[in-house]
């Protein structure tokens, strides 16, 4: 079993949701939380309630800047990090032609782009010590679209893409890299996404808790696994795309499109 005492786990999007309760169920396991984010207040809320060791970090994973200097300063102070949550990101339900292009750019910043500084970052003093896990949360809707999603899904297809890409590359090196796709998760993300609650309102029965999340991302490092879909008829349902697109589409139309 994978022991996580003294592992450093730099955690992005730690303020709320899946990232805060990730560092909750990993500090009680021994790890050292690394928790990053914009807001320091909200940080500091959640380093409060663990029980273990945390360290606060003010990040903007769309800033170049920001990122270089938080994880050189992680890296002199640790060494290196043993496990990279890439969590942070956010989303916007909105039809194709209503989204101002401004808007797919900031969600692709984020969301993709923030993967990406933020793994470059740690890699080379991964592979310097032959070892290390990344864990990409994507979404089902990296996998499936649906209507008024295209800026946000497409995000996602990007993460998902990039995490089975680098995978590959990195096989044999020592290190894993782990996409978690999560439906619906009862977290401040729709604060933006469903600012009116509407669609909120007709998932609410099937929606994933952050701790369901965080505990399926311990376990995918604890097992080196390559990825995790929740809740699992969901991932079957992808699988179902991918065979039968047209059919696919066609059948659950009524059931995805509800935003």
């Amino acid at each position: 079993m994978y022991d996580w005492t003294g592992k450093t786990v730099a955690i992005t999007g730690a303020s709320s949701g899946i990232g805060a309760k990730s560092a909750e169920l990993l500090a009680a396991k021994g790890a050292v939380v690394l928790l990053m984010a914009r807001s320091v207040d909200k940080l500091l809320e959640t380093a409060r309630r663990l029980n273990g060791r945390a360290e606060v970090y003010e990040l903007d994973v769309a800033s170049d800047g920001s990122v270089r200097d938080v994880f050189a300063h992680v890296i002199g102070r640790h060494g290196r990090v043993d496990v990279l949550i890439n969590n942070a990101g956010f989303g916007k339900f909105e039809m194709f032609e209503k989204m101002e292009l401004a808007e797919f750019e900031t969600m692709m910043n984020i969301n993709y782009m923030g993967v990406v500084r933020c793994t470059k970052a740690v890699l080379p003093a991964m592979l310097e010590a032959g070892s290390g896990h990344i864990v990409n949360v994507a979404s089902l809707a990296g996998k499936i679209g649906t209507a008024k999603s295209a800026g946000y899904a497409a995000t996602k297809h990007a993460v998902l893409g990039l995490t089975n890409s680098l995978r590959q590359e990195l096989a044999g090196s020592g290190i894993t890299v782990t996409a978690v796709n999560p439906g619906p998760v009862d977290t401040p993300f729709f604060d933006i996404a469903d600012p009116s609650g509407s669609y909120v309102a007709k998932i609410k029965r099937m929606m994933l808790t952050p701790e369901r999340v965080a505990e399926a991302i311990a376990r995918a490092v604890e097992h080196n696994r390559a990825e995790v879909d929740l809740p699992g008829i969901a991932g079957f349902g992808a699988k179902l795309f991918y065979l039968f697109p047209r059919t696919f589409e066609r059948l659950s139309r009524k059931f995805l499109n509800l935003k």
